[in-house]
């Protein structure tokens, strides 16, 4: 029996009036029941990559329907000025962390969920992180190739000790070949970190390549099991 999710559309409106065009995935009603069941009250938001160089809510796609599979609602937004999505990108993000608050507040009072993952995509990642103790049902991170090295730190610096104080559990995925951001660089920061921080190292793996579909099965197995220790 198909276990594809349910993709369902809606706008959501941020704080300064922003509209977001936003997607749901919901499980397949279909799927094993207790699983369903058991992750109902979860919600994972999924931030994508930087909104300037192209990045858009459908290059997440494959890995909000891989974790839809495993029983929990998911959703994708474009971030303002993306898509039919209103308003203009920001250059460093900070824009966008409303938007992530917004979505992320959305999914509590209409979804029936009282738990939230976010998980930020390269650029998103340091968006998100900027979000995460901004919304108290926010309860982990998860970060996919986030861009610490010097150069991408010239735009999303500020971002970074927002992520690193938060008490949250945190998951750092990471190819080893990132480009923006060296193994040692990457180290060098989490050393800082609060609370529980974790790191998936894929050797000999670049930054847009992490990003490729190729790797989206990896990435659903990482937040399945990142979730389950929750």
């Amino acid at each position: 029996m198909s276990t594809t999710p349910a993709i369902d559309s809606c706008t959501v409106e941020t704080s300064d009036g922003v509209k977001l065009h936003t997607k749901i995935f919901k499980p397949n009603p279909y799927q094993e029941g207790e699983e369903i069941i058991k992750n109902g009250s979860w919600v994972v938001v999924l931030v994508h990559p930087y909104s300037i160089l192209g990045g858009c809510q459908s290059l997440l796609k494959g890995i909000a329907s891989g974790v839809s599979r495993k029983g929990y609602k998911t959703l994708t937004f474009d971030m303002r000025g993306v898509g039919r999505s209103s308003g203009k990108p920001s250059i460093t993000g900070f824009k966008e962390v409303e938007d992530v608050v917004a979505v992320c507040k959305w999914a509590c009072q209409n979804l029936a969920v009282n738990k939230i993952l976010l998980v930020g995509s390269s650029a998103g990642a340091p968006i998100a992180g900027s979000a995460v103790d901004q919304v108290e049902q926010i309860v982990g991170y998860v970060s996919i190739g986030y861009p610490f090295g010097l150069l991408a730190s010239v735009l999303f610096g500020r971002h970074h000790k927002n992520i690193l104080k938060s008490p949250k559990p945190k998951l750092f995925i990471m190819g080893t070949q990132d480009g923006f951001t060296t193994v040692k660089q990457l180290n060098n920061k989490l050393r800082s970190a609060a609370g529980r921080v974790e790191t998936h190292l894929i050797e000999g793996i670049g930054h847009f390549e992490l990003e490729g579909p190729a790797y989206d099965s990896q990435m659903v197995i990482f937040i399945a099991e990142f979730l389950s220790t929750l």
